[in-house]
């Protein structure tokens, strides 16, 4: 089987069931052997089909008798394909789009349902006005500012209008007037995380977050100083006719632009010249400022990007103690290292906040703590539908409780970096401030005067925090306490 899109209902009708959408996916790569190009189709319509998951349930809503969630969820799944074609995909055909879809009816039990699913995408192209005739399209991206039925598209980002274009810039979508709703429906997220947006960037800066949410993921490199340059990476990588950018104020980050086919047969990555990471990601290792010789602890280490970027920025020299309760992910951690040609790097299995060996022993600890990943929702593609406000509250008590417990791995004089990759203040500046209240031996460090990357991201509070649609990087937040000398 190499149909992109019946592949793509196999791994969504799994996604449905409860499977991690990269799960899903990558099962079905496993199994069926595809040319690129239909790689990169069916990786599209199963991401961008999960992440646009509310605005299709509610295009269902708009033009079914029945709603979404009364649908049997395998023809919900089969009409989100659908809608998605022909209101995300301008490179799909409409008329494409409508008879791929009734044929996955036809092809998936729902053979005496064909014409209600013709009948549902044409209708909405009707609304559209014209776009099925065309082969066109079926809407635009973002919406607009009507309150009921068809609304003018007011994009800034999207090019002008073509004047001679037989589509007008209208969609069809229903928006209510209430601007959580308004903005959770149109770009896909669960209310509360709109509300969590809005309270920090209001209206605007929200909506602008929301669409940098729903693009396709950059992949970044980092260099491995240790054993190479950036100059000679760039150059091994341009002489396969692969594309890069260097990212400002990061040394060792290169950005792909374009395709890049497998990473793993790229020059340079058997070698351990390089290695993925994004670059929010490698601020936080420069936050730390792991000099040679000292004896750092990664309290929760594993998959290990942050604990080989502090082995290159230390040159390999000292002690590395990288920490995780998952053997599984340290094992990939171990392939890393082994990889990076890096020795400094040793592994404890275990949950942190129950080592006691460790006690004043540290020079730095990094705390990358586990977190409900709100600022890398582009990336996984279901965290918005995973995540809830009971699984944020129960995620901050365990980062207090690790901040709490690894501290006390610090020397005194020394540094702990605590980061994640949310956007939610519950688990950043509340953790942080809660922490500071009952610990007086505590406190926050900007690096001034050190000329460290991050510096460019600081916050008059003292703490760091990358916004995707202003950074376009990953959304981290990171601060660095120093623990005074005149601790116990």
């Amino acid at each position: 089987m190499t149909n992109p899109r019946q592949l793509a209902f196999i791994a969504l009708r799994d996604v449905h069931k409860g499977a991690y959408a990269d799960v899903a996916l990558d099962r079905v790569l496993q199994k069926f052997n595809l040319a690129d190009c239909d790689r990169r189709l069916l990786t599209e319509l199963v991401y961008g089909s999960v992440r646009r998951q509310r605005t299709l349930d509610t295009l269902i809503d708009q033009f079914a008798k029945k709603k979404s969630h009364q649908q049997p969820p395998e023809l919900r799944t089969i009409l989100h394909l659908g809608f998605y074609q022909l209101r995300y995909q301008e490179r799909i055909p409409a008329s494409a789009a409508v008879n791929t879809t009734v044929q996955l009816a036809k092809e998936n039990g729902f053979a005496g349902l064909t014409g209600f699913v013709n009948g549902l995408l044409r209708q909405y192209l009707r609304r559209v006005g014209g776009a099925e005739e065309e082969g066109s399209r079926g809407a635009g991206e973002t919406g607009g500012q009507g309150d009921k039925g068809t609304q003018q598209i007011i994009n800034p980002q999207s090019p002008a209008p073509n004047p001679q274009s037989p589509i007008p810039h209208f969609d069809p979508l229903q928006l209510p007037e209430n601007p959580v709703e308004r903005l959770a429906i149109l770009h896909s997220f669960p209310d509360w995380i709109i509300q969590v947006w809005l309270e920090q960037l209001g209206f605007e800066e929200t909506e602008q977050l929301c669409e940098w949410m729903n693009q396709s993921p950059t992949i970044d490199l980092r260099i491995n100083p240790l054993c190479t340059s950036i100059d000679e990476v760039e150059a091994a990588l341009q002489s396969v006719d692969i594309l890069v950018r260097r990212i400002p104020h990061l040394p060792q980050a290169l950005r792909f632009i374009g395709n890049t086919g497998s990473i793993q047969k790229l020059p340079g990555f058997k070698e351990g010249w390089w290695t993925v990471q994004d670059s929010s990601a490698q601020l936080v290792s420069h936050l730390l400022d792991p000099q040679p010789g000292e004896v750092i602890i990664d309290v929760c280490a594993a998959p290990g990007g942050k604990t080989t970027h502090i082995a290159e920025l230390m040159a390999d020299n000292g002690k590395i103690w990288a920490c995780d309760r998952t053997s599984s992910r340290l094992r990939k951690l171990q392939e890393n290292s082994q990889r990076l040609n890096l020795q400094s790097i040793q592994i404890y299995t275990g949950d942190s906040r129950h080592f006691n060996q460790f006690y004043n022993t540290a020079d730095r600890v990094l705390l990358d703590a586990p977190c409900s990943g709100l600022g890398t929702m582009h990336r996984h593609a279901d965290a918005r539908w995973r995540q809830t406000p009971e699984s944020v509250r129960e995620l901050s008590v365990l980062q207090e409780e690790l901040l709490t417990h690894t501290s006390s791995f610090v020397k005194a004089g020394g540094v702990l970096v605590y980061a994640t990759c949310t956007l939610h203040p519950a688990e950043n500046e509340e953790v942080i401030s809660a922490f500071l209240a009952k610990s007086p031996d505590w406190q926050i460090e900007s690096p001034r005067g050190v000329e460290l990357p991050v510096s460019a991201y600081s916050t008059p509070q003292g703490w760091f925090k990358v916004w995707p649609h202003r950074q376009d990087m990953d959304g981290f937040f990171m601060v660095r306490l120093r623990k005074t000398n005149n601790s116990e």
